[in-house]
C-alpha cells in the first residue's frame, strides 16, 4: 500500500496557507459580513437603536453646521448656476440610488458626479447641495416604505464625506479646473478618504460592532471604488469646463454600474441563502445524531460550548469561529456509519473494534465533502479532530501545526468533555482530575495553546463545563489512558 501521509500533510499545510491568505470560495460571504448584511436587512425598516440614534443625529448636526459654515465663510471663486446645480443634483440622486452593499453599509458611484460638482459649482456650496439631494432621495425611499422615518436622519451624516474635499477645493484650487492643479485634487481626495474613515469607524466599529479587521477591509474597498471613479469624474469635469452641462455624459456609465449593482445584489443574496442552507444542514445532521445516539448528541453540545469559548479566547476570526462551531457540532457525525454494537458497547473495545471506530473521522469527512462548500471545509476539521500534537493520532498522523487550528480546539474540548461526562465503561472524572490529565498531555496529545486557553476559561468560570449527565445505571472501572488516547 502506498503511504499517502506526506501528501495529506502537504494538503493540510496548503489549506492552512490559503486560509491565512483568505483565498476561499468566491461565492461564500465572510460570516461577519453576512451577519452585518442580515442585521441591515432587518433594521432597515425599524427605528434607530438609542446608541445609533445618538451617533447619527450628532453626525448629521455636525455635518449640517459644517456645510452652512463653509457656504457662508469660504471664498466663492465661481458663480452659482441654479440650473447646473439642479442638473448635477439630479445626476447625483441617480448615482445615489445605485448601491453596492458591503455589509454594514454600502458604496455608491456618486464620485462620478461629486467631482464635477466640486469643480463646476462653487465648492463651498456643494455639501449643502449633496445633503439636500440625499435627504430628498431618502424621503422618496421612506414614502415607498423602504426605510423607517428615523433613518432619514442619516442623510446629512451620509453627506458629511463631501465636507473635506469641498473645503480643500474652496480654499486651494484655482477657479478654472485643469490638470495643472492635480496635487490639490489629490489632497482633496485624501481629505475625503480621511473623513470617510472617521465616519466609518464610528458607524461600523463603535455603533454596529463590526470587527476592526473587516471594517478596514470594507473602507479600503470603498476607497478603491471612489478613487477609480474620481479619476473619471475629474476627466469629465475638466472636459466640461467650457460647457458645464456636458459633465452629464457620465450618466451612461451610471447605467452600466446600476446593472453591475443588481448582479452583485443577486450574488450576495445567493451567498446568504447558501449560508443559511449550510447552517440548516449542520443542524439537520446534528438532529440525526440526537435521534441516533443520546450520549453522542449530549456530548456534541458540550463540545460546541467549550470550543466556541476557547476560539474566542484564542482570538480566532469570524470564519474560523464558524468552522469551529460546525466542526464541534459535527465532529462525531461519522459515527452514523459505525455499527451500533460497537458504538454502544458497555465496556472496552477490542483492537479490531477500535479500527472500525477510528474510521468515524474519515466517514464524517466523506459525508461533509458530499455536501461541499463550507461543510466540505469543516470536513477537514472533523477528519483531523483526533490527530495528536506529537503525530501519533489518526487518521493521517499529522503533528503540531500541520493539524488545522480548529481541529486542535475541537480535540481538546472533545477530550475534556468526554472525561467529565459519564460513559458506559467508567464514571466521569472530577474537574481537578480532568484538568490534571489535560496538563499531563499538553504538547503530546493536545495543542499547548488550546490546553492553556481551556484551563484559563475553566478557572474563570467552572459553570461553563456543564453537568456530567446523562447518568448511567451501570458504571465500571475508569480507563483514563484509553480515553486520552482514543477520546470521543
Amino acid at each position: 500500500m502506498v503511504d499517502l501521509t506526506p501528501v495529506k500533510r502537504a494538503h493540510a499545510k496548503a489549506r492552512r496557507v490559503l486560509g491565512k491568505l483568505g483565498l476561499r470560495s468566491h461565492a461564500e460571504l465572510h460570516p461577519a459580513m453576512e451577519d452585518a448584511l442580515e442585521r441591515r436587512h432587518e433594521e432597515r425598516q425599524s427605528q434607530l437603536a438609542h446608541r445609533e440614534r445618538v451617533a447619527e443625529v450628532s453626525l448629521a448636526a455636525a455635518s449640517l453646521a459644517g456645510a452652512i459654515a463653509l457656504a457662508a465663510f469660504a471664498p466663492h471663486s465661481r458663480s452659482f448656476d441654479p440650473a447646473l446645480a439642479v442638473a448635477l443634483g439630479v445626476a447625483f440622486a441617480v448615482a445615489y440610488r445605485v448601491r453596492f452593499h458591503d455589509g454594514a453599509g454600502y458604496t455608491t458611484p456618486t464620485q462620478l458626479v461629486l467631482v464635477p460638482m466640486l469643480l463646476l459649482l462653487p465648492a463651498a456650496t456643494v455639501p449643502l447641495v449633496v445633503g439636500a439631494v440625499m435627504t430628498l432621495a431618502n424621503l422618496h425611499r421612506f414614502v415607498r416604505g423602504e426605510v423607517h422615518f428615523e433613518r432619514m436622519t442619516m442623510s446629512f451624516s451620509d453627506a458629511a464625506y463631501a465636507l473635506a474635499p469641498a473645503t480643500v477645493i474652496a480654499f486651494a484650487a484655482p477657479a478654472e479646473p485643469g490638470w495643472h492643479a492635480w496635487p490639490i485634487y489629490m489632497a482633496a481626495l485624501a481629505a475625503q478618504f480621511a473623513l470617510d474613515f472617521v465616519i466609518s469607524a464610528q458607524r461600523d466599529w463603535f455603533v454596529i460592532g463590526l470587527g476592526a479587521d473587516l471594517g478596514v477591509a470594507i473602507v479600503a474597498w470603498t476607497w478603491l471604488v471612489d478613487g477609480i471613479l474620481a479619476t473619471v469624474g475629474l476627466t469629465a469635469a475638466i472636459a466640461a469646463r467650457d460647457e458645464p452641462f456636458t459633465a452629464l455624459l457620465v450618466l451612461p456609465v451610471m447605467a452600466l454600474l446600476a446593472l453591475f449593482s443588481r448582479e452583485r445584489d443577486a450574488r450576495i443574496e445567493h451567498s446568504r441563502e447558501l449560508g443559511r442552507a449550510y447552517r440548516g444542514t449542520t443542524l439537520l445532521l446534528s438532529d440525526v445524531l440526537d435521534g441516533d445516539d443520546e450520549y453522542t448528541a449530549f456530548h456534541s453540545r458540550g463540545v460546541v460550548q467549550l470550543s466556541i469559548a476557547v476560539s474566542d479566547r484564542l482570538g480566532l476570526d469570524e470564519r474560523q469561529k464558524r468552522n469551529v462551531e460546525f466542526g464541534a457540532l459535527l465532529h462525531d457525525v461519522g459515527k452514523i456509519a459505525i455499527p451500533k454494537e460497537i458504538l454502544n458497547k458497555p465496556g472496552k473495545l477490542s483492537e479490531d473494534e477500535w479500527v472500525v471506530m477510528e474510521t468515524h473521522t474519515i466517514e464524517g469527512q466523506r459525508l461533509l465533502d458530499r455536501v461541499g462548500g463550507v461543510l466540505g471545509e469543516v470536513g477537514q476539521i472533523v477528519r483531523s479532530s483526533h490527530e495528536r500534537w506529537d503525530g501519533s493520532g489518526y487518521p493521517d498522523g499529522l503533528a503540531g501545526e500541520e493539524i488545522p487550528l480548529e481541529s486542535t480546539i475541537v480535540s481538546v474540548c472533545d477530550a475534556f468533555n468526554a472525561m467529565t461526562t459519564h460513559r458506559p465503561y467508567r464514571r466521569a472524572l472530577s474537574l481537578e482530575e480532568a484538568i490534571s490529565e489535560l496538563r499531563a498531555n499538553r504538547g503530546s496529545q493536545f495543542s499547548p495553546a488550546a490546553v492553556d486557553a481551556l484551563v484559563e476559561l475553566i478557572a474563570e468560570d467552572e459553570d461553563m463545563v456543564g453537568p456530567a449527565e446523562p447518568e448511567l445505571e451501570e458504571i465500571t472501572l475508569v480507563v483514563p489512558e484509553a480515553l486520552l488516547n482514543r477520546a470521543g
